[in-house]
């Protein structure tokens, strides 16, 4: 967590190594990071929402590099909305990593998406 300036790079990296060893395209099944809804810090801060709009923000730039190379043919973020789990140390009052709060209301990283 936190290596926001690292993002692009690494996925570009990873991802086209796979590609070359498996001569497959991709479709990216999960992604995204935990955020504590109305949490926002300049520069982001890990769980903040800035966090994860930058996190999202990077990863489309890696997928979209890998696009127009036939690298990465599709995405899914995970995921659409929080949601409860057992508590423990990792998780506190459930998953955070939805674009929507668990009452349904959207989190910054929403319009993100909406825009793409």
């Amino acid at each position: 967590m936190g290596h926001l300036e690292t993002i692009r790079s690494s996925l570009n990296y990873d991802l086209t190594q796979w590609h070359k060893k498996f001569n497959k395209s991709i479709i990216v099944t999960e992604y995204g990071a935990d955020s504590a809804p109305g949490i926002n810090h300049d520069p982001p801060v890990d769980f903040s929402e800035s966090y994860q709009v930058e996190l999202m923000r990077q990863t489309h730039l890696a997928f979209d590099d890998l696009r127009g190379e036939g690298i990465v043919v599709g995405e899914m973020v995970w995921n659409f909305a929080d949601f409860m789990t057992a508590q423990s140390t990792t998780r506190v009052v459930g998953n955070r990593k939805g674009m929507l709060t668990r009452n349904r209301q959207p989190k910054m990283a929403a319009y993100l998406l909406k825009q793409r």
